[in-house]
Protein backbone atom coordinates (compact mmCIF):
# COMPACT_ATOMS: atom_id res chain seq x y z
CA UNK A 1 0.00 0.00 0.00
CA UNK A 2 1.18 3.41 -1.10
CA UNK A 3 0.56 6.95 -1.06
CA UNK A 4 2.07 9.84 -2.78
CA UNK A 5 3.00 12.83 -0.22
CA UNK A 6 5.31 15.96 -0.16
CA UNK A 7 7.23 14.68 -3.40
CA UNK A 8 7.53 11.27 -2.09
CA UNK A 9 6.41 7.79 -2.32
CA UNK A 10 5.41 6.19 1.10
CA UNK A 11 4.43 2.79 2.35
CA UNK A 12 2.12 1.48 4.80
CA UNK A 13 3.67 -0.35 7.63
CA UNK A 14 2.70 -1.71 11.47
CA UNK A 15 3.86 -3.02 14.33
CA UNK A 16 1.89 -5.72 16.34
CA UNK A 17 0.46 -4.19 19.87
CA UNK A 18 2.22 -5.97 22.30
CA UNK A 19 4.96 -7.87 19.99
CA UNK A 20 7.70 -6.20 19.26
CA UNK A 21 9.35 -8.71 18.24
CA UNK A 22 7.23 -9.24 15.27
CA UNK A 23 9.05 -6.37 13.82
CA UNK A 24 7.77 -3.90 11.29
CA UNK A 25 5.45 -5.33 8.63
CA UNK A 26 3.26 -4.62 5.67
CA UNK A 27 -0.03 -6.10 5.11
CA UNK A 28 -0.21 -9.94 3.98
CA UNK A 29 -2.05 -12.69 4.11
CA UNK A 30 -2.94 -16.26 2.31
CA UNK A 31 -5.61 -16.91 -0.19
CA UNK A 32 -8.66 -18.97 0.90
CA UNK A 33 -9.97 -21.75 -1.24
CA UNK A 34 -11.14 -20.19 -4.81
CA UNK A 35 -10.01 -16.87 -4.12
CA UNK A 36 -7.69 -14.87 -7.28
CA UNK A 37 -4.65 -13.24 -5.60
CA UNK A 38 -6.58 -10.00 -6.16
CA UNK A 39 -9.61 -11.27 -4.11
CA UNK A 40 -7.50 -11.96 -1.36
CA UNK A 41 -5.84 -9.11 -1.37
CA UNK A 42 -8.76 -6.68 -0.85
CA UNK A 43 -10.34 -8.85 1.92
CA UNK A 44 -7.06 -9.06 3.53
CA UNK A 45 -6.33 -5.23 3.37
CA UNK A 46 -9.97 -5.13 4.67
CA UNK A 47 -9.64 -7.32 7.71
CA UNK A 48 -5.67 -6.09 8.32
CA UNK A 49 -6.00 -2.46 8.04
CA UNK A 50 -9.69 -1.66 7.31
CA UNK A 51 -9.03 -0.32 3.68
CA UNK A 52 -11.89 -0.80 1.12
CA UNK A 53 -10.76 1.68 -1.17
CA UNK A 54 -7.99 0.77 -3.07
CA UNK A 55 -6.58 0.63 -6.61
CA UNK A 56 -4.45 -2.40 -7.71
CA UNK A 57 -1.70 -0.60 -9.36
CA UNK A 58 0.83 -3.69 -10.55
CA UNK A 59 1.90 -6.84 -9.55
CA UNK A 60 5.93 -6.55 -8.46
CA UNK A 61 8.39 -9.23 -7.92
CA UNK A 62 8.82 -10.75 -4.81
CA UNK A 63 12.66 -10.02 -3.41
CA UNK A 64 14.49 -11.96 -0.84
CA UNK A 65 16.30 -14.80 -0.20
CA UNK A 66 13.29 -16.15 1.63
CA UNK A 67 11.18 -16.81 -1.35
CA UNK A 68 13.09 -19.98 -2.66
CA UNK A 69 12.37 -21.59 1.12
CA UNK A 70 8.33 -20.18 0.77
CA UNK A 71 6.01 -23.62 1.04
CA UNK A 72 3.23 -20.90 -0.43
CA UNK A 73 2.94 -19.41 -4.29
CA UNK A 74 4.14 -15.63 -3.16
CA UNK A 75 2.65 -12.63 -5.43
CA UNK A 76 2.98 -8.90 -4.05
CA UNK A 77 1.12 -6.02 -5.27
CA UNK A 78 1.66 -2.04 -5.29
CA UNK A 79 -1.91 -0.97 -4.00
CA UNK A 80 -2.60 3.08 -3.62
CA UNK A 81 -4.75 4.41 -1.13
CA UNK A 82 -7.95 6.02 -3.09
CA UNK A 83 -8.09 9.42 -1.39
CA UNK A 84 -6.31 12.09 0.46
CA UNK A 85 -7.99 11.24 3.88
CA UNK A 86 -6.22 8.47 5.20
CA UNK A 87 -4.96 9.13 8.80
CA UNK A 88 -1.19 9.38 9.13
CA UNK A 89 -1.55 6.61 11.81
CA UNK A 90 -4.40 4.21 13.30
CA UNK A 91 -4.84 1.66 15.45
CA UNK A 92 -7.04 -1.51 13.67
CA UNK A 93 -8.34 -4.73 15.29
CA UNK A 94 -7.93 -7.38 12.80
CA UNK A 95 -11.21 -8.96 11.80
CA UNK A 96 -12.36 -12.68 9.98
CA UNK A 97 -11.49 -15.64 10.99
CA UNK A 98 -7.35 -15.70 10.30
CA UNK A 99 -4.61 -16.79 13.34
CA UNK A 100 -4.22 -12.98 13.65
CA UNK A 101 -8.18 -12.34 14.08
CA UNK A 102 -8.23 -10.13 17.32
CA UNK A 103 -4.71 -9.00 17.27
CA UNK A 104 -4.06 -5.23 17.40
CA UNK A 105 -2.06 -3.73 14.80
CA UNK A 106 -0.14 -0.11 14.48
CA UNK A 107 -0.47 1.57 11.14
CA UNK A 108 1.46 4.24 9.96
CA UNK A 109 3.18 5.98 7.00
CA UNK A 110 6.89 5.19 6.03
CA UNK A 111 9.07 6.89 3.69
CA UNK A 112 10.52 4.28 0.48
CA UNK A 113 14.28 4.76 1.82
CA UNK A 114 17.32 2.72 1.96
CA UNK A 115 17.27 0.65 5.33
CA UNK A 116 13.62 0.37 5.90
CA UNK A 117 13.72 -2.70 8.12
CA UNK A 118 10.78 -5.16 7.13
CA UNK A 119 10.39 -8.75 8.54
CA UNK A 120 13.79 -8.49 9.73
CA UNK A 121 15.01 -6.87 6.60
CA UNK A 122 14.47 -10.72 4.76
CA UNK A 123 12.01 -9.14 2.43
CA UNK A 124 13.17 -5.95 0.08
CA UNK A 125 10.18 -6.22 -2.41
CA UNK A 126 9.62 -2.46 -1.12
CA UNK A 127 12.04 -1.17 -3.06
CA UNK A 128 10.91 -1.52 -6.23
CA UNK A 129 7.84 1.07 -5.44
CA UNK A 130 9.58 4.30 -4.81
Amino acid sequence: MTRERDGRTDVLVFEQRGDPEAGTQVPAGRADRGESPEQALRRELDEEAGLDRVTILREVPVLGDWVARSEYENHAFEVRIEGDDAAETWEHVVHGDGDDAGLVFLYRWAPIEPGLDLWGGLDRTYEQLA
